[in-house]
C-alpha cells in the first residue's frame, strides 16, 4: 500500500480517524520528509508502513482531549523533524504552535513544510531550549509542552517545564525504560514546580515495544535559576 492508504488504517486503527484535508496534508509531508532527506539526515524510517506508524500515529498517541481546547498553545522542544509538533498541528489545526529545533537546517525543513503544507499559527524556532526558555516571550507562556527522543526525562523537565504556564503540562513521549525514568525525574520535577510524573501506556497497531505517553502538570512557577546554561542539563542532571 502507499502511504496514503497506510496512514489512514493505521490511525483508524488506533483510534484517531483521519478525514480527507488531515490525509492530504500527512501525505505531502511524508512526501518532503523522504525529499529532503536526501540531502540531511531526518529520518532513518522511510518505508510507507513504518512512517505511518512509527511517526505519525506515534505522534498522535500524544493526543489529549482534556488539554487540546481551541486556542491552545503548545511548543515542540527539540522537534527534529516535525514529531510530534507537525502532526498535532496537522490533527487539531487550532492549536497554536511553536517547533523549536537547536539544527538551522531543520528548522529550514519545518519551514517548507510549513508553507507547503500552507499551514498557519505554526512559528518555526531555531535555538537551544536552554537559551529560548529564558526568553519573555517564551517562558511560562505555553498550556502544553511535547517532547519526543529528546533526553532523559530527568533532563527533559529541565529543557521543558520553563517554558510551560503553571496550570499546564509537559507530555513527554517515551519507550520502554518510562517506569524507570519517572522515578529518576521525581526531584527534577519538583525543583522545577512540575508534579510527580505519571503516565498512559500507548500500543501502537502492529507493534508491542513498551511506549507511554510521561505527563507532568506544572504547578508552581519555575525557579529563575532553570534552564541552567547550555550542556549543564545533561552534564549534570538535577
Amino acid at each position: 500500500m502507499e502511504f496514503r492508504d497506510e496512514v489512514q488504517k493505521a490511525a483508524a486503527d488506533f483510534g484517531t480517524p483521519l478525514d480527507a484535508t488531515q490525509t492530504d496534508q500527512l501525505a505531502a509531508y511524508d512526501s518532503l520528509l523522504l525529499e529532503w532527506n536526501n540531502k540531511m539526515n531526518l529520518t532513518a524510517i522511510t518505508d510507507p508502513r513504518e512512517v505511518a506508524v512509527k511517526h505519525i500515529v506515534d505522534s498522535l498517541s500524544a493526543f489529549d482531549p482534556s488539554l487540546f481546547k481551541d486556542g491552545i498553545r503548545a511548543i515542540d522542544v527539540g522537534t527534529g523533524a516535525g514529531f510530534p509538533g507537525l502532526v498535532l498541528k496537522i490533527y487539531f489545526p487550532s492549536m497554536e504552535l511553536v517547533l523549536l529545533d537547536s539544527l538551522q537546517k531543520r528548522v529550514k525543513f519545518l519551514e517548507a513544510v510549513v508553507s507547503e503544507l500552507g499551514l498557519s499559527g505554526v512559528t518555526c524556532v531555531h535555538g537551544r531550549a536552554e537559551e529560548a526558555a529564558r526568553q519573555k516571550n517564551y517562558r511560562e507562556r505555553f498550556d502544553v509542552a511535547f517532547s519526543r527522543a529528546v533526553a532523559r526525562l530527568s533532563v527533559l523537565a529541565e529543557y521543558t517545564l520553563p517554558f510551560v504556564r503553571v496550570g499546564g503540562s509537559l507530555l513527554a513521549l517515551k519507550g520502554a525504560k518510562y517506569a524507570e525514568e519517572m522515578t529518576e525525574a521525581e526531584t527534577a520535577s519538583k525543583i522545577l514546580g512540575g508534579s510527580a510524573p505519571t503516565s498512559k501506556t500507548v500500543k501502537l497497531p502492529g507493534l508491542d515495544d513498551g511506549r507511554a505517553i510521561v505527563r507532568i502538570d506544572k504547578i508552581k512557577p519555575t525557579p529563575k535559576a532553570y534552564p541552567r546554561k547550555s550542556g549543564t542539563p545533561e552534564k549534570k542532571p538535577l
